[in-house]
């Protein structure tokens, strides 16, 4: 039976060590709130135009010479910059977490490895590793403004990996999350005994390998978006996930979007950005309805 997981994820306790001590990311006017509350105080002539400017001169971003963190990105796309580990030397990593908490509560990043993770954690207090998604998140998340909840469902066992990346996002930036795996379509009754659940939710990442059939049976069932990611798990024609990817590809259930193959994260955000929008939407209509 597939059991969902509530909106927490536990992870080893960071170790203590050095921290990069950037500036308070509540004080940071990168956040759409805190530019909107910003822009109220200047209309209402309590802050003046020279300390907003001074408040806004890091807007654009941040020139490290190996890298430009873009403090703008939240305000533009309505969630900031995640950070890319794969590749990257670890004393350029460090600087790059440490630049990017200047505009952000929360900096994630995805496909690092042990070595950089250990780091992170060394550097940052308030690091939480994820060994299984790949993940670092630094910070404390800010609830997403949505009354929906985002599903993540597995066809199996294996696909956890790529499962766990997404829902570290999604809660890296405040999302409300279930999960439900190993409910492939190889025992149809696993994932029937969750489709009530299953179609409450707003949208649905749904990770499957081999033949990629699950979320074309799901986008059948059920309301929501539905977001497929197709894994590397297979055998020989599989040819790592280009079966799945091609399969999903072509399901014939409407409202299945897809994402590359083992892209949790790019599934994941574009989950945020179908509750964020539906969530501002919600909330320009309370306004014109008060204003009105």
């Amino acid at each position: 039976m597939p059991r969902s997981r509530p909106n927490t994820t536990t992870h080893p306790k960071p170790s203590v060590g050095l921290d990069a001590r950037p500036r308070s990311p509540e004080k940071s006017p990168m956040q759409p709130d805190k530019v909107r509350s910003l822009l109220e105080k200047v209309s209402s002539h309590a802050c003046s135009v020279d300390k907003a400017l001074a408040e806004l001169a890091h807007l654009p971003h941040s020139d490290l010479g190996v890298a430009r963190i873009d403090h703008h990105r939240a305000l533009r796309c309505g969630f900031a910059e995640v950070i890319f580990g794969s590749g990257k030397r670890v004393a350029d990593l460090l600087r790059i977490v440490a630049s990017a908490r200047q505009g952000a509560p929360c900096i994630l990043a995805t496909r690092v490895d042990e070595r950089q993770a250990a780091a992170l954690r060394k550097r940052f207090r308030d690091a939480m590793h994820n060994p299984v998604a790949r993940t670092v998140r630094v910070g404390k998340p800010v609830p997403l403004k949505t009354k929906g909840v985002a599903a993540v469902v597995t066809a199996g066992t294996s696909d956890i990996p790529v499962a766990e990346e997404a829902l570290e996002t999604l809660q890296a930036f405040g999302c409300p999350t279930r999960c439900y795996y190993d409910v492939g379509v190889a025992g149809l009754h696993r994932v029937l005994a969750v489709l009530p659940e299953l179609r409450t939710a707003e949208s649905i990442i749904c990770v499957a390998g081999m033949e990629g059939a699950l979320p074309s049976v799901i986008g059948g069932l059920v309301p929501c978006p539905v977001i497929a990611v197709p894994t590397s798990v297979g055998y020989g024609c599989s040819l790592n996930g280009l079966a799945a990817l091609l399969a999903m590809l072509n399901s014939c259930a409407p409202g299945v979007s897809v994402v590359n193959i083992d892209n949790g994260f790019g599934a994941a955000m574009c989950a945020l950005r179908i509750l964020g929008r539906r969530n501002e939407g919600h909330t320009q209509q309370t306004r014109l309805r008060r204003e009105q």
